[in-house]
């Protein structure tokens, strides 16, 4: 289980004790992450793609997503609905029009269409592909390491994330009812608890869930956590401008580690500015969170 740890959180830990004073490294490295998280996508696409008895996996991986999905997005509404309800958020913002959700769709889908491409091309039996599976835990350690200086220069400060009380009381809420749905999930879907909680650990990072827990639990078990935590991101597009009128909180939340890159600009128009400081909050805490609670609850 030690190993285990280390192999994740060290480069992680590694890449965050680098500091980074380069603007132009910063960007040349934001590429990269973009660059290599595409590689390791395609990688899992080759991977499922030598799977035995290959049709019943398939059915398996959606029928994990669907059900984790739904009941994930269900529990965390729901709590962060009754946050809203104890804690109203005041704000004096007046919504904005919106830039197309659909074209915002299509871009996030743009990663799916990356693991089909490795699938399909690993459906031609090559013998080479079969190393697709060393090649990702290699390109995965390096990725850690990049993203560990990522975190570091994202320029929040300990003091900030402290004092942003509802980005932190939003954060809080949206770890807490995810386990309770990995739980749930766990039983429902017949898996370990672990992988059931590793699952709810994605918060919506599908480029770094379905990566982890790939390495950890098998490329079935690493797919379904990629469709899920997708399927977070597309249903936060699309519920945000409805929601903020209701619950700022549930908008907020339902984005996970996506409200400070992706979603933060759909947050923004809906909600104003004020709404930037605890969404980045929020996908600061649950971003660092994801690698380490994966790490975890996979050994």
């Amino acid at each position: 289980m030690l190993a285990g740890l280390l192999i994740i959180l060290l480069p992680l830990i590694l890449g965050y004790l680098l500091p980074f004073k380069s603007r132009s490294a910063l960007k040349f490295i934001n590429r990269m992450l973009s660059w290599i998280v595409y590689i390791i996508l395609f990688f899992m696409g080759i991977s499922l793609a030598f799977l035995d008895n290959l049709g019943s996996n398939l059915v398996a991986i959606f029928h994990y997503a669907a059900v984790s999905v739904f009941v994930i997005i269900t529990l965390n509404i729901g709590a962060l609905w009754l946050l809203e309800s104890l804690r109203p958020w005041r704000h004096q913002h007046q919504q904005e029009a919106l830039p197309s959700r659909l074209a915002m769709a299509l871009e996030s889908l743009k990663l799916c269409g990356v693991v089909v491409a490795g699938f399909v091309l690993g459906m031609s039996g090559l013998s080479l592909l079969r190393h697709a599976t060393q090649a990702s835990e290699y390109t995965l350690i390096f990725l850690l390491f990049l993203i560990g200086i990522q975190l570091r220069n994202s320029s929040m400060t300990l003091k900030q994330i402290v004092l942003n009380r509802r980005g932190m009381m939003v954060s809080g809420v949206v770890i807490a009812s995810s386990l309770c749905g990995g739980v749930i999930n766990a039983f429902v879907l017949g898996l370990p608890l672990k992988a059931g909680l590793a699952m709810s650990s994605g918060f919506g990072w599908y480029s770094l869930s379905g990566i982890l827990m790939t390495e950890s639990w098998g490329p079935v078990i690493g797919s379904a956590a990629f469709f899920n935590d997708l399927a977070r991101e597309l249903i936060a597009i699309m519920l945000i401008p409805g929601l903020i009128r209701h619950s700022r909180s549930t908008a907020l939340g339902i984005c996970g580690a996506t409200s400070m890159d992706f979603t933060l600009p759909v947050l923004q128009r809906s909600g104003g500015i004020e709404i930037v400081p605890p969404a980045i909050v929020h996908g600061f805490v649950l971003s660092l969170l994801v690698p380490v609670l994966m790490a975890f609850f996979s050994h």
